[in-house]
Formats: structure tokens, sequence, C-alpha cells
């Protein structure tokens, strides 16, 4: 049971924030799944339960990885999540050459997301993290 006092009361969870909050990478990899979920939608109805699925978890991955592991890890255990989020980017990498192959989405909609996805965010997950 909790038990509640006057400080408790003059608390408010939403006014905290937390260190990932304020990295960049982090902040992207928010928007990135937003951009992700917003492109799937164009993907068939019978993909729903699974490249549709696969690629959103695999891009909400991406953020929740950095927000572990930027809480009270160490260095290597940060490193070990900064890892799950890389993989997790080389899942929806490869969901978006499968949507592409698949005619789900057009060159220019692949084309606008492929640079972010393979070069600008991996690298800055790298640098931001292991230098």
């Amino acid at each position: 049971m909790l038990i509640e006092n006057d400080r408790s009361r003059n608390l408010n969870w939403m006014d905290m924030s937390f260190k990932f909050e304020k990295l960049i990478i982090w902040q992207k990899a928010m928007d990135l799944a937003e951009e992700i979920h917003e492109s799937s939608k164009k993907f068939p109805k019978e993909e729903v339960y699974n490249l549709t699925s696969q690629i959103r978890r695999a891009a909400d991955s991406i953020a929740l990885n950095i927000a572990e592991g930027s809480i009270g890890q160490t260095n290597p255990e940060q490193g070990r999540f900064i890892g799950y989020a890389l993989r997790s980017l080389a899942e929806v990498v490869t969901c978006f050459y499968k949507a592409k192959r698949r005619k789900y989405i057009g060159d220019s909609e692949f084309e606008k997301l492929s640079p972010l996805l393979k070069r600008g965010f991996k690298s800055e997950l790298f640098f931001n993290y292991f230098n």
C-alpha cells in the first residue's frame, strides 16, 4: 500500500526528466519511429501482423534501448543497449528493403528514409556512445 504524505502530493512525475530525454539521438529515434509508423500505414492489410508489426516494433525499439541504456548503467552495459538499438536499426533497414521489393513503398519514399537509416543514424549512434 502506498503511503502518501504532504511532500509526495506536491511531486508531479511529469515534471521529472530523465537523462535520455536530453539526448539528441533519442529525440531523433523518437521522430524516426513516427515516420516509420506513418510510412507503414501504406502497407497492405495482409501485412498487419507481419511486416507492418515488425518494422514498427523494431523502430520503437531503437529509442527504447537508448533510453534503457542511459539509466544508471555502467559503460559496458550502456554499450550493450546501444548495440541492441543498432540491431533494431538493422531490422528497420531490412524491413524497408522488403517493403520496397514487395512494392509497398515507392522509390521516393525509400530514398527519403534510406540515407537517414543507413548512414546518419548509425554513425551518430556510434560516435555519440563509443567515442
